[in-house]
């Protein structure tokens, strides 16, 4: 059994193919610029390790997905697209609609529009990839796995904001959290990892890359998480500010005379890492910067550290305890500063690291605590993409 996971940008269509009769990815590959005059295309096909890229104008994703598809067949991966027996399509925001994975409809594409304004920037793509598929795939099945669905067993208690209740009852704003397929991934593996009864665990997760979000997961279930209504809210990220006073929004828009988008954008875009070091939002160059002696650098390093600290004491006391921290994403598998740091002046919760073991793990599954350590510190790398493919064969065989 085949299946074709897809994750659509506003320009972009990341993929995977995967053979399910053993979860092996077959093909992966990336579609840039769809739209702009030059896009180019490219795909790794894991059979001999073969890498192919193309340039060529790709003026919509429909265009994109039928030179995906043909090139999957000239490369011999598939003879021709019937044989993808279904597509899984990594959707962002679904309100709360949904607690899972589920089949697309005309109702679930109905639901992600109504959505739009909470995550702009994400659902439309995302919209755009399933009517494109439905268009190009019309006999075959699809599902969708929503970034927020993990998070919606949070209690209300964690899911709401101390505001008035109207704007909850109008606009449904409140707490939805992100990164949920990553967080599921990690999370049920450390459950197999520690060997406890799934109902008695307490699982710190630490979703780290340029996008960063943290989670407390109590007996197999979200019970917190650091984004909210947006991915703005939580730890400090690449880009973003993670948590602000909000005080400071209107502030510094009476001080852009009335420019809203300045200060939205300011937040989103040239904040986090990037912001504070004014170097980079790329963790590997603002660590280059520190070491040369920038201290600006410097501090957004201790910032980022700090702030997962403060949420690991958080989600501790939240669980009343907890019994893995669990590191994941590009910066929390490979750098292992980050890791070590974000943990010191835990030693009273107990959590013991190993520093000389934590140097070697680079983007592999390991425990890197002391065998003393009360609490088990994990690396485990995320694959948000099987999770969105195991969905889709759990689904199309149920239909």
């Amino acid at each position: 059994m085949k299946v074709f996971v897809i994750n659509c940008g506003s320009s972009s269509i990341k993929f995977q193919l995967f053979n399910m009769d053993n979860e092996s990815v077959v093909a992966k590959g990336l579609a840039e610029k769809i739209g702009l005059p030059e896009g180019f295309i490219e795909l790794k096909i894991t059979d001999g390790n073969r890498k192919i890229e193309i340039k060529l104008s790709l003026p919509s994703h429909t265009e994109a997905l039928n030179k995906i598809m043909e090139m999957l067949a000239e490369n011999g991966v598939i003879k021709d697209k019937s044989e993808i027996t279904a597509i899984g399509h990594r959707l962002v925001h679904a309100g709360e609609y949904y607690n899972g994975s589920v089949p697309v409809t005309e109702d679930v594409i109905a639901r992600l529009e109504e959505c739009s304004d909470l995550a702009p920037l994400h659902n439309p793509p995302n919209i755009i990839g399933m009517k494109t598929c439905a268009e190009l795939f019309p006999e075959t099945f699809m599902s969708g796995t929503f970034d927020t669905a993990y998070h919606q067993t949070m209690p209300d208690y964690a899911y709401m904001y101390p505001i008035s209740y109207e704007y909850y009852e109008k606009y449904k704003v409140r707490r939805y959290g992100f990164h949920g397929s990553s967080h599921y991934f990690v999370a049920e593996r450390a459950i197999e990892m520690l060997g406890k009864k799934r109902e008695e665990t307490k699982i710190i997760t630490c979703h780290l890359g340029n996008g960063c979000s943290m989670a407390a997961v109590k007996g197999g279930k979200s019970l917190d998480t650091s984004m909210g209504l947006t991915p703005l809210e939580g730890i400090m990220m690449g880009t973003r500010s993670g948590d602000v006073d909000p005080g400071i929004t209107f502030y510094l828009i009476d001080k852009h005379k009335g420019d809203m988008k300045a200060v939205v954008n300011m937040f989103n875009k040239n904040s986090g890492l990037k912001g504070v070091s004014g170097i980079s939002n790329d963790m590997r160059d603002v660590r280059a910067a520190r070491d040369a002696g920038n201290k600006r650098a410097e501090l957004a390093l201790n910032i980022f550290k700090y702030r997962i600290k403060k949420y690991i004491g958080a989600y501790a006391a939240a669980m009343g305890g907890v019994d893995a921290i669990v590191f994941t994403g590009g910066i929390g598998e490979n750098v292992g500063e980050i890791r070590e740091d974000s943990l010191i002046g835990l030693e009273f919760m107990g959590v013991e690291i190993n520093s000389e073991l934590n140097k070697t793990i680079f983007s592999k599954e390991a425990i890197i605590s002391k065998p003393s350590s009360k609490v088990k510190v994990m690396v485990i790398p995320t694959n948000e993409e099987l999770v969105i493919a195991r969905d889709a064969k759990r689904l199309y065989e149920k239909k």
